[in-house]
């Protein structure tokens, strides 16, 4: 079925209808369910229900939500997976929030902020590249995201404010960087309160991407850039990697034509399954395919956000 309701039924050729045969024939029920809501008419009842198969009982969640982390326990990874899903059907409120910051708070380092993979994670299998240590340092990468979009759905907590501290501390420490951990960063200007400071620190944030050359903004010239240590063979990152909204601070980095190419770029990449690709690195068959249909929601509702037809 390709719609509900009066819901316009897609092109048989869009890219919409294409990703919605891939997800029909790949994804998890999770993501079944979040492309039914963000492209279908769908209900947010429906996807809540599957995301509860993954909360565990200290309120984190777990059972490889994130996929390149597998095992049952709890991790701020999968945990902040669950916020993002949540914030996307505007269910970021109550007790499911408050059950989510106590875990946040039980599993924080010494300077508040989370770890980006828990020392739970040992004897379960994970990714090469997070690796497991048994006293982990908090980092940006998992803190920022989850800080950003407490603070734009209005969640208070007392584990915010250390954690929002060691947010804006390393973001403004950065003088180097690789991109997932500049997408953090931006996570968290695009919804910290302080307005200003955050303005002034993603400018900041802008000119060391353009300095060091950590957005394609010529996709025709993709060669010429580097990718960052550690990552996989191109596994470059695209305008549209840091703005995934026009709404974000990351959108003023860029140029009107350079975003327009990386779009391009972006619906050229839609596969012939109707999926989009994987960019880093794949160390075991099924964490790859259980990724492919949350990069492919993800795609089209960044094509959506700036007004690009998906179908």
């Amino acid at each position: 079925m390709a719609g509900t309701g009066a819901d316009p039924v897609p092109s048989s050729s869009s890219p919409l209808s294409r990703a919605e045969r891939f997800v029909w024939l790949t994804a998890r029920v999770l993501e079944q369910r979040r492309f039914a809501y963000h492209f279908l008419g769908g209900d947010a009842d429906a996807v809540e229900v599957a995301l509860n198969a993954y909360l565990r009982n200290d309120g984190g969640y777990g059972h490889a939500l994130e996929p390149d982390l597998r095992g049952p326990v709890s991790q701020p990874l999968h945990t902040a997976h669950a916020l993002r899903v949540l914030d996307s059907i505007g269910r970021c409120s109550g007790l499911r929030m408050e059950r989510m910051c106590r875990y946040f708070t039980e599993v924080s380092t010494r300077e508040g902020a989370l770890p980006a993979v828990h020392p739970a994670q040992h004897g379960y299998p994970a990714a090469p590249f997070v690796p497991v240590l048994d006293d982990p340092p908090g980092s940006l990468l998992s803190t920022g995201p989850v800080v950003g979009l407490l603070h734009r759905n209005q969640v208070w907590h007392a584990w915010l404010f250390r954690a929002t501290d060691f947010c804006w501390a390393a973001v403004e420490a950065l003088t180097d960087s690789h991109p997932y951990e500049i997408e953090a960063a931006v996570a968290f200007l695009d919804g910290v309160p302080d307005r200003v400071r955050a303005e002034v620190a993603a400018d900041r944030l802008g000119r060391l991407v353009r300095e060091r050359g950590l957005a394609v903004l010529d996709p025709d010239r993709i060669g010429e850039y580097r990718v960052s240590e550690g990552y996989a063979p191109g596994e470059h990152h695209f305008p549209y990697d840091y703005a995934r909204t026009p709404r974000s601070l990351a959108r003023r980095w860029f140029t009107e034509e350079e975003i327009e190419r990386s779009l391009d770029r972006l619906e050229a990449a839609q596969r012939e399954d109707g999926g989009w690709p994987v960019t880093w690195r794949q160390w075991a068959p099924g964490t790859a395919l259980e990724a492919r249909p949350i990069v492919t929601i993800e795609a089209l509702r960044t094509l959506r956000a700036y007004g690009r037809v998906v179908g």
